[in-house]
């Protein structure tokens, strides 16, 4: 009886640390809205009446007031909770990070006010080159100004029209740049939209949609749920021998090939969008390793009277438990990476949780069967 609910408890611990690890708190403040004028005492060093205003980043309380206030001059104000680190508002071509120029700024504790302009030259720190770019700042009207828990980024960009494909981005929290070298650490979190200044509609841009969904369903449907299928396969199927075996080793094997094709698509996709992902990608080759495993362990499986067949057994259990808990917790984080939203992470939980359910159910009636 004290192995009879192994495997729903091995699933309960499963879901609730996928649970309690990816837990997100939303960072956004309501001290500023478009509702509300801005009161900065003449802080902000040019007129901001009658400016555009627009939630640009909702999931880090991101807002962009602008107005186009001279022939060749645009006016762009941004305000961000203050969480003691950098936010920075970016001008790309393409809607990519690397090769765009942004504008960055932060406040210190001691109330020291900071702007500077960098070019995004590189994924690593030392690709991000401070005072270079091709934005030309209007000089004397930038500001950063920190009240009632936020910043406001304000500053003047000489250009007859600036880039409409804008990249937000917010430094990790305690990490401001040094007075030395003025270099950034790498950003906690970032966005890229697209902005129709003449409407003032702002839309986020995912690069490489198609790409990003098949890489998170793969992932997903391989290593999580097929594996996981498999696994209760071999558990409760048993008696129909030898078709629980036959079943189990296809399950097993798609999963395997789907979870093999999303590895690749996800290696893929980090090449071509260069973002610095390395704890997921990481985790994810980790996986297919272990996968490999499983697959070299059925090649080699000893017969059923060998004496080592009870090691083989034991190494299979835990290389496979621990397959599918790994990838169900790379499968969270993958969704928390991609902004996939509230619907992917509430859609593959629901479905965790019918296999918990299934699973108890099962292992009760296996129980009172023995």
């Amino acid at each position: 009886m004290k192995t009879s609910f192994k495997f729903s408890a091995f699933l309960i611990f499963q879901i609730f640390i996928s649970s309690q690890i990816l837990k997100v708190n939303s960072q956004g403040s309501s001290t500023d809205s478009c509702s509300s004028s801005l009161n900065l005492k003449n802080k902000i060093l040019f007129d901001t009446t009658s400016f555009h205003c627009l939630s640009v980043w909702d999931q880090q309380g991101y807002i962009l007031r602008y107005m186009r206030t001279d022939t060749n001059v645009w006016s762009f104000v941004l305000s961000a909770p203050n969480t003691n680190a950098y936010i920075a508002m970016g001008f790309s071509k393409n809607g990519k990070m690397v090769g765009s120029t942004a504008i960055v700024g932060w406040v210190t504790n001691d109330g020291t006010a900071t702007m500077k302009k960098y070019f995004l030259g590189g994924q690593s720190p030392n690709e991000v080159l401070p005072d270079e770019g091709n934005l030309q700042l209007v000089n004397f009207t930038s500001s950063v100004v920190a009240k009632n828990s936020r910043i406001y980024l304000a500053f003047q960009l000489n250009t007859e029209m600036p880039s409409n494909r804008l990249i937000y981005s917010v430094g990790p929290t305690g990490m401001l740049p040094s007075t030395a070298d003025f270099q950034l650490s790498e950003h906690e979190d970032h966005t890229s939209t697209s902005l129709n200044y003449n409407t003032g509609q702002s839309e986020t841009k995912t690069l490489y949609a198609n790409l990003r969904r098949s890489h998170g369903l793969l992932n997903m449907f391989g290593w999580a749920i097929f594996m996981l299928i498999g696994v209760m396969v071999a558990r409760y199927l048993r008696q129909y021998d030898p078709i629980w075996f036959y079943s189990h080793t296809t399950i097993q094997s798609l999963g395997f090939i789907l979870g093999f094709a999303g590895i690749i698509s996800g290696l893929v996709l980090n090449a071509r969008l260069q973002n610095n992902v390395n704890r997921h990608k990481g985790l994810g080759i980790f996986i297919l390793v272990l996968g490999c495993l499983q697959v070299i362990a059925i090649l080699v499986r000893p017969e059923k009277e060998s004496k080592i067949r009870k090691y083989w057994n034991w190494y299979h259990y835990i290389t496979g438990r621990l397959l599918i808990f790994l990838a169900t917790i790379n499968v969270f984080y993958g969704i928390h990476l991609g902004n996939a939203g509230s619907s992917w992470k509430g859609g593959f939980a629901f479905v965790l949780v019918i296999f918990l359910i299934t699973a108890a159910v099962l292992e009760i009636r296996m129980w009172k069967r023995k």
